[in-house]
């Protein structure tokens, strides 16, 4: 039980920079969807563009962020050797990487459709490759159990990003798509000072033989973190590509088409933002609790609560559509449909990250990218076949198609290799009543014309689910601060 209030305590600090950033960062929003008008294409070049980077960052960083915890709590490594060895063989990758943009930087826009905007392309490239070196200090605050001093530098960042976009493009009146990306280059470089005491606090020794076992691990991992990253990012990045295949529509129709699409995936990354907070605390005490003789009990208990937090989650955002619809402009709210589908997807991804964890605690990493390029396989497919006639709406559903595949193929499997014992009946009846209650919201503006009694009867909706969970299966006296309260 200390453990589950450990990951509380974590997710609750990790999950709050991590919903004030993004809430911060939805300010970004109404701002960019205002000064790119949906049928100027702006909004679908950033879009496209910052998909590409979601893409490359995977391919810097090796899978070494799950690798890192996996070796630092080996008693029989020195989590010092294996920090340092670690941010060093990302940096030279990032290193090499940002070199290779510079020199092939003609054909690279030729083949992004940005020929006559390179500066887009290097700028973006830098701030991945800062980015990539990032991520493995950002680990080692993870690791050493720093939730504040993570949640302070995320929160900087998205502070420092929010409030130069505002000044540039309301104060200053900029309208260039090119002022999006320089923010985020001089954000990310300011943010490299903030790990100076953890860079020169360590006792550095890079270890060659301790990193080719590390890669050993890794490069299953290294394919599942691309796979993923081209579920979420795959239809962005093909999609000006697909949806001009047939000759019928133009490569600006298509950036608008993609600007809508991308703006209404914002909202549905409410999601994406409670799992990954919930990774962040959860993955270090996973593999520090490998050994312990009640790790599987203790997995099963946090699957429940994550896919209970999740739909919970869910269940707000499709109740307060009509306060979250202004988060993006008018002209832009059209594609709003895709917002369930694409949650749905998200919790899917959310219980296959769960689910994973079988095969990384056996060292088994490879069945991740079995599953992963199986639902990569369906995405593609779905994506390249579906989005020339049914644009937008077949990423959504390529996403859905893909999650559930991996999902589905990691849980058959998990049952023979490592089998956890998952409380199937409680999170099937979970799932049965979050589909009840969302056919009842979905169905509500055709029959309640009047937007403040349609948020009532949401938020009642909501506190039916709310209760059920409370009688059910919330161990109030648990949880930190108010748990005495209930003891």
């Amino acid at each position: 039980m200390a453990n589950l209030k450990s990951l509380v305590k974590d997710t609750a600090i990790y999950g709050m920079s991590s919903i004030v950033g993004r809430f911060l960062n939805y300010l970004l929003v109404p701002l960019y969807t205002n000064v790119f008008p949906a049928e100027n294409g702006g909004y679908g070049v950033i879009t496209n563009i910052y998909s590409y980077t979601a893409l490359i960052l995977p391919l810097l960083t090796f899978g070494m962020e799950t690798t890192f915890f996996r070796y630092a709590n080996d008693k029989k490594e020195s989590p010092d050797t294996v920090f340092s060895t670690t941010i060093a063989m990302v940096s030279t990758l990032s290193i090499l990487f940002l070199a290779l943009v510079f020199i092939f930087i003609d054909p690279i826009g030729v083949y992004t459709k940005y020929p006559d905007h390179h500066e887009y392309l290097l700028i973006m490239g830098t701030c991945v490759a800062i980015d990539s070196i990032q991520a493995i200090p950002f680990c080692y605050l993870r690791f050493k159990k720093r939730p504040l001093k993570f949640a302070f530098i995320k929160l900087l960042f998205v502070a420092m990003n929010v409030s130069l976009n505002v000044i540039y493009f309301i104060l200053l009146e900029k309208t260039e798509v090119y002022y999006v990306f320089a923010i985020n280059l001089a954000c990310a470089a300011i943010l490299t000072l903030f790990f100076i005491p953890e860079i020169f606090s360590i006792k550095w020794k890079v270890d060659i033989k301790l990193l080719f076992r590390m890669f050993h691990y890794s490069w299953p991992i290294f394919i599942l973190s691309v796979t993923a990253i081209l579920n979420q990012a795959l239809d962005k990045i093909i999609f000006p590509w697909a949806y001009t295949l047939t000759g019928e529509n133009s490569v600006e129709t298509a950036n608008s088409q993609l600007g809508i699409y991308g703006a209404c995936v914002k909202i549905a990354m409410i999601m994406a933002m409670i799992t990954q907070a919930f990774r962040f605390a959860y993955e270090p005490i996973v593999f520090a609790k490998s050994k312990d003789a009640d790790s599987k009990e203790y997995y099963g208990v946090a699957m429940k609560y994550f896919i209970i937090f999740t739909l919970f989650a869910f269940l707000c955002v499709i109740g307060y559509m009509d306060i979250l619809k202004f988060v993006i402009a008018e002209d832009y709210h059209e594609g709003l449909r895709v917002v369930p589908i694409v949650m749905a997807a998200e919790i899917m991804m959310g219980i296959y990250f769960n689910l994973s964890f079988w095969y990384k605690l056996i060292d088994k990493t490879y069945w991740g990218t079995i599953f992963s390029l199986a639902g990569c396989l369906v995405l593609a497919s779905v994506n390249i076949v579906f989005i020339p006639k049914y644009g937008y709406m077949a990423c959504a559903w390529a996403g859905f198609s893909a999650y559930a595949t991996a999902m589905t193929l990691c849980y058959i499997v998990g049952r023979f290799k490592n089998p956890i014992d998952y409380d199937l009946k409680c999170i099937g009846t979970y799932i049965l009543i979050t589909v009840v209650f969302f056919a009842i919201m979905h169905v509500l503006p055709d029959y309640v014309a009047s937007v403040p009694l349609r948020l009532a009867i949401n938020t009642v909706v909501i506190l039916l689910f709310v209760a059920h969970v409370i009688y059910h299966d919330l161990p109030l006296a648990s949880l930190p601060v108010i748990g005495k309260y209930f003891k």
